[in-house]
């Protein structure tokens, strides 16, 4: 029997390595309660000795301990009772969770179907190969072929299909490539920009033939409900002159002279100065385009969103007048007398208002508004201004007189010069121009040079630091160049710098170090008083600042020259 109980497997731990039936958890209660003592296994050795000595043997060692087998037996026989209990729950739930029965009774529909499908699909075929086909159905399979291939391709585009996102590749900085783009902007507004210069040539009567001829003939087609028919024959007028100038015909037709700007050949080889000072020119003239184009839009914002009340209430009764107008003239009489505005005020007013500035100051509504239209920074300006007041307000009364004075002496300072025509006041960093150099009221400064160029001024004479580099501003009038410290108090002109342009005697382009690469960016100007020539370096606009400085040095050398030779003044 224990040769039969060897060849028993089962999952779990080895016979040997099995507890007592003391143990063991199988054990009943009043076996648990016996006193049981325990005797030690018999080894390998001791059960083969039993198997040698015969059945007899074994049945007296049975007998000499019965109880010991009989509980080992009865322990294996519960634990693989157990284990195969465990095993048939483990095959139903896999069943249950693959439910392959159903799968395959499934699968055989499925290919039972499909024979059926490909027997019917055969018959079909061979009928119809049997069969010749009828007249009808060759009209009609030739009719909707003709059909597929007329209009095949239309139905097609109605297919709809998800919206393709393509995200572009950003270029990296470049700046030949800005400078190029800079250049394209600027071909791309000109016809704008020509456009534009001759209607305002048209309105301010720059040739008084054209538009005289121009304004009759409008005037004529408004009279008689032609202004729309007039329009739309220009605008094919002007397209067939852009096709002939296409084909090569030369045609140019202009109120006002084109101008041709000289188109300077791209440099392929840029020093880094050169790649600097270029970056800077182009940075200049996008802020300044994105400066104009921000006023633009912040105007048109703020007139619609009330922050003028008094100028938006204009534009709203403007439009109630016009809505109240569209309901109860005809529309044929108020294109009429649209037309006839519209030419009147292009044509006369306008060219009023142009010749007296005064008068378009005062009655010319849209500039009116236009003008008076804040800006979100200057809305910014005004209420730091208004905050300031208020402190000031709440302050005492001593500081309260302090800060009025002050308020007061910004708002128009004494001896400020004075633009007649604009009411424009010239002033530095320090104060009024006139004072801060002990100039005549009449000495301002240029156009292109109201703000000053920001220098250094670089005295070779001089031998301390102090006196050898002076930070400041540099600017241009008729008659003299003026240098301002940045470290000079205010009220004082010691460290200023006064050249007038007659005592120069060179203007050159000047390189401060010489290591660098590029062709600097300072002006040497030589003049009778200094042993070597005085040099404003560190210019960003350098190339301007020249320019201008030499451009107004050769008017002024030509005025005196002719002034010189003349016998009157002789």
């Amino acid at each position: 029997m224990l040769k039969r109980l060897d060849k028993i497997r089962f999952r779990g731990q080895r016979r040997d390595e099995l507890l007592d039936l003391a143990e063991s958890p199988n054990t009943s209660d009043t076996e648990c309660n016996e006193e049981v003592v325990m005797k030690p296994r018999l080894s390998v050795r001791d059960s083969e000795e039993l198997r040698e000595a015969g059945p007899g043997s074994f049945s007296a060692a049975l007998q000499d301990d019965p109880r010991t087998d009989l509980n080992e037996v009865k322990g294996h026989l519960e634990i693989a009772l157990l284990e195969k209990h465990f095993l048939h729950e483990e095959l139903r739930k896999l069943k249950e969770e693959s439910n392959v029965d159903s799968l395959r009774q499934e699968l055989e529909k499925e290919r039972c179907r499909r024979l059926e499908l490909e027997q019917k699909i055969n018959d079909v075929l061979r009928s119809r190969l049997e069969e010749p086909p009828s007249q009808t159905d060759t009209l009609r399979n030739s009719f909707l072929k003709w059909l597929y291939d007329r209009f095949g391709v239309y139905i097609e585009d109605f297919s709809f299909q998800p919206e393709e996102t393509t995200v572009e590749t950003e270029e990296p900085l470049s700046a030949k490539r800005l400078t190029e783009n800079m250049r394209r902007l600027k071909r791309g507004f000109k016809p704008v920009t020509n456009f534009k210069r001759n209607l305002s040539a048209l309105s301010s009567w720059y040739s008084v033939y054209t538009s005289a001829i121009a304004f009759i003939v409008y005037m004529y087609a408004a009279w008689h409900g032609w202004a729309v028919p007039m329009f739309l024959f220009l605008a094919i007028l002007r397209l067939s002159l852009n096709y002939l100038i296409a084909r090569g015909w030369r045609i140019q037709w202009s109120i006002v002279p084109e101008v041709s700007e000289p188109v300077e050949p791209p440099k392929e080889d840029l020093t880094v100065s050169e790649k600097f000072q270029l970056v800077l020119d182009v940075a200049q003239k996008a802020q300044n385009l994105f400066g104009k184009m921000a006023n633009i839009l912040e105007k048109i914002k703020n007139l619609f969103m009330w922050v003028q009340p008094e100028l938006t209430q204009k534009l709203y009764v403007g439009l109630w007048v016009a809505f109240i107008s569209s309901c109860l003239l005809p529309v044929k009489l108020l294109g009429f007398l649209i037309a006839m505005y519209a030419g009147i005020k292009f044509f006369i007013i306008n060219f009023i208002f142009m010749s007296c500035p005064k008068l378009r100051q005062r009655f010319d509504t849209p500039h009116v508004i236009w003008t008076n239209l804040p800006t979100d920074l200057q809305l910014k300006e005004r209420g730091s201004t208004t905050l300031s007041r208020r402190d000031a307000a709440t302050s005492p009364p001593h500081l309260l007189l302090i800060y009025s004075s002050c308020s007061l002496a910004a708002a128009a300072p004494a001896g400020v010069s004075r633009d007649e025509d604009g009411g424009r006041y010239y002033s530095t960093k320090r104060g009024a121009f006139h004072e801060v150099f002990n100039l005549p009221e009449s000495e301002r400064p240029l156009s292109m040079c109201e703000n000053g160029w920001r220098c250094c001024l670089i005295n070779r004479d001089r031998k301390t630091p102090t006196d050898y580099i002076r930070n400041g501003f540099l600017y241009v009038t008729e008659n003299y160049l003026c240098f301002e410290s940045s470290s000079s108090r205010s009220g004082s002109t010691k460290r200023n710098k006064v050249i007038k342009l007659l005592d120069v005697k060179e203007i050159q382009k000047y390189k401060v170090l010489s290591v660098l690469p590029g062709s600097g960016m300072g002006i040497s100007i030589a003049t009778p008083s200094t042993q070597k020539p005085m040099v404003f370096g560190a210019m960003m606009h350098r190339d301007e600042a020249f320019d201008a400085i030499s451009t107004q040095y050769n008017m002024i050398l030509a005025s005196a020259t002719a002034s010189a030779t003349d016998p009157e003044t002789l």
